[in-house]
């Protein structure tokens, strides 16, 4: 077996520039954007160095388990294959097609240098496991890859829809837009107490005029972030209370335990009064002038 297995290489070895410029022919037809490939180069690239570490992994005849060590420096380049296709865009049939493409040339030059039917049904079984295998590494890489991507993208959207606002100074606002889970909250928090630390901040405004809806899974959220402040030595306001959501906090028999106000400029108000300031009017205070 292992002479049929090695004649898929010494084929690759001898006819790779043909079998590259098929394969890409074949790439081109079978995915819609296959002609943008063809003309970026990187995919072009990528099949060169598809067949080259082909060569390499599966020099000691390894067709059948692409887990083994031969083939590792492969899985690394499929891998790198896969995320850089999920940041582009690419579909998962397109990022698999890319593999799975090769075999129509592959089988074309067996058929053409092999005369023995039951020597070329080998070889087309042997290079049918091997390819079907990297294909579906290839898929399992792109899903991966995606999941990670929209995790990180969620993450960087809690982030920046949760900003820590100076108002004044010593005095912090965190308004709250959506609605709070566990995951939101602890960003929350986190940004919130960050923000104390770096501006030694005694005083935290939370606006929840965003917050669609206040139930007891968001009362404790909400709990949790103020108890958290209040350790680090800042006191808050909590404010953008509608009256629908004090008519929920009442109706559910929640104690918030914090100072309220109904908008944000009230609370602003009163925490320049717990610092010791105050605004004043200049048109209102500028003495008129008499005639």
């Amino acid at each position: 077996m292992a002479e049929t297995q090695s004649l898929i290489l010494t084929l690759i070895d001898r006819h790779q520039s043909t079998v590259l410029d098929d394969w890409l022919d074949c790439m081109a037809r079978s995915s819609p954007s296959g002609a943008a490939l063809r003309r970026d180069g990187e995919t072009p690239e990528q099949a060169k160095r598809f067949l080259e570490q082909l060569r390499r992994s599966a020099r000691n005849d390894q067709y059948a388990d692409i887990n083994a060590a031969d083939w590792a420096p492969m899985r690394e380049l499929l891998e790198e294959i896969s995320r850089a296709r999920v940041v582009q865009g690419f579909t998962p049939s397109e990022t698999a097609t890319f593999v799975f493409s090769l075999k129509e040339p592959l089988f074309q030059l067996l058929r053409r240098e092999i005369t023995s039917a039951d020597k070329l049904a080998d070889e087309i079984w042997t290079a049918t496991r091997l390819l079907d295998s990297l294909g579906l590494y290839t898929t399992e890489c792109y899903a991966k890859a995606r999941e990670e991507l929209i995790s990180r993208q969620q993450q960087e959207l809690l982030e920046l829809s949760t900003p820590v606002v100076a108002l004044w100074d010593g005095i912090l606002a965190l308004p709250l837009i959506g609605t709070l889970d566990s995951a939101r909250t602890q960003i929350v928090m986190e940004s919130l107490l960050e923000r104390i630390v770096a501006s030694g901040a005694e005083i935290a405004i939370i606006d929840i005029t965003g917050v669609p809806t206040v139930d007891t899974l968001v009362a404790q959220h909400l709990i949790k972030t103020i108890s958290a402040a209040r350790l680090m030595g800042a006191d808050c306001i909590l404010s953008g209370i509608r009256p629908q959501i004090a008519q929920t906090i009442v109706h559910l028999g929640l104690e918030l335990n914090v100072v309220s106000k109904a908008t944000m400029a009230d609370a602003l108000g009163l925490a320049l009064r717990r610092s010791g300031k105050a605004i004043q009017d200049r048109a209102a205070a500028k003495p008129r002038q008499h005639d």
